[in-house]
């Protein structure tokens, strides 16, 4: 075969052969095919799309270009979950810990933030010594012992996807929905989980904007893990507001802390426990309450062996930034509209995020919410507080604001549900 035909075929609006899409996707990783031919295979994939088995067929050859993860030596099921990504969405934190107590292992591998959208890794390296690389032996390790692992992914693991990644960045085909779902299937299902929940965030602060466009994407996710045998299922959730009263790397470890001593933002304790449930249901796992793990300690206990066994302190004192800036309520009402992307976007410019993969963050940066959409305010009284090692940043970050929050009579109607819709195959 040749890269040529291969363009050709799906620029015409063919569909690619099984053997079309592992040849060049074995010949794109190995260095056989170049980079202007892939992002001209790309970008018709963009344009033209991809039909289920095609994306099923492209997932796996991404999956072959590297190795296979295998936990079948465990004693208990294994459950994963993956988040496209938002505004305060420190779910993974309470989460995996949790399912932990209530009898499924959790191993799962995460990323860290770029732009707007916040990283798991990064919040978790605001704890003093907490490590996020680790060996394959050191994961099994730290799952029988805490029952959950938290880390980054090897360089082993569905290399083709990592390239080809780079590659849509500089080339305008991010925006592909079969790209983007094979892209973090390719990953989850290499990781060798038994069963795995979708996390597919709408709204303003969320890649997917709209229900439409986020039901297309986590749909074709749950298709491809069903397809390779990973028992998967999808929910689709709000981002049109900022995920609890937190953003910012510390800030939110702080606030996940607080969800596993049985406190903390309702939104965040009814999705952590929503996705708890969702998770030992697909692992065929039945026994302690989510809930009741929160009440009795019990998903606490997991979450500090899970730290210490990391190498991270869980009673280091957190990171704290230098300087403060108030914001307040223009008016006495309710707080209508608190718009996602304005909050991670000044979130990002007081230091919490990243421009490049290869930035450093600002572990105490970020944004405290002292009202979420639907509270009562009073006029003068704190709104939000801006968090930055350096004051140079707040006069970016205020203007990321302007406009994103709004104080009215009554509720906006508008607002997504919290839990918006549920996909299974």
């Amino acid at each position: 075969m040749d890269a040529i035909e291969v363009i050709r075929a799906k620029r015409d609006g063919g569909a690619l052969s099984s053997a079309q899409i592992d040849w060049v996707i074995g010949a794109y990783t190995a260095g056989g095919v170049a980079d202007e031919q892939m992002s001209a295979l790309a970008m018709a994939i963009l344009l033209n799309g991809m039909d289920r088995r095609e994306i099923a067929d492209w997932t796996q050859a991404m999956i072959r270009s590297g190795e296979r993860m295998d936990w079948s030596m465990l004693d208990r099921p294994t459950a994963d979950k993956h988040s496209t990504g938002g505004v305060g969405d420190k779910i993974t934190l309470p989460l995996a810990p949790l399912v932990a107590a209530c009898g499924a292992y959790v191993p799962q591998l995460s990323g860290r933030g770029l732009g707007h959208t916040g990283g798991t890794l990064d919040k978790l390296e605001s704890i003093h010594g907490w490590r996020a690389s680790l060996s394959n032996d050191e994961m099994l390790d730290v799952i029988r012992d805490a029952g959950a692992v938290v880390c980054a992914a090897g360089s082993g693991l569905a290399p083709a996807d990592k390239k080809l990644y780079a590659l849509r960045d500089v080339t305008g085909t991010v925006e592909s929905i079969p790209l983007i779902a094979s892209s973090i299937m390719s990953k989850k299902i290499a990781e060798g989980t038994g069963s795995l929940v979708l996390d597919v965030k709408v709204g303003s602060g969320a890649f997917m904007k709209t229900v439409e466009d986020a039901h297309e994407l986590a749909t074709t996710m749950v298709e491809l893990g069903t397809d390779a045998g990973v028992n998967t299922v999808a929910l689709l959730t709000a981002m049109d507001r900022p995920l609890g009263r937190a953003v910012g790397n510390a800030l939110e470890v702080a606030e996940s802390v607080e969800v596993l001593a049985g406190g903390g933002p309702a939104d965040v304790v009814e999705l952590t426990v929503r996705l708890a449930r969702e998770m030992l249901a697909a692992a065929g796992v039945s026994g302690k309450d989510p809930e009741d793990a929160l009440k009795d300690g019990s998903a606490m206990d997991a979450w500090r062996r899970m730290i210490s066994a990391q190498g991270g302190d869980p009673d280091a004192v957190l990171p704290r930034a230098a300087e403060t800036v108030q914001i307040t309520a223009p008016s006495s009402g309710v707080l209508r509209r608190l718009d996602a992307y304005g909050v991670g976007l000044a979130a990002w410019r007081l230091g919490a995020g990243r421009a490049r993969k290869e930035d450093p963050v600002s572990f105490g940066a970020g944004v405290t919410l002292h009202a979420q959409v639907g509270d009562i305010v009073r006029e003068g009284q704190p709104l939000l507080t801006l968090h930055a090692d350096e004051t140079a940043r707040f006069d970016r970050a205020l203007e990321a604001l302007e406009g994103a929050y709004e104080v009215g009579l009554s509720a906006d109607s508008d607002s997504l549900p919290l839990v918006i819709k549920r996909i299974t195959v």
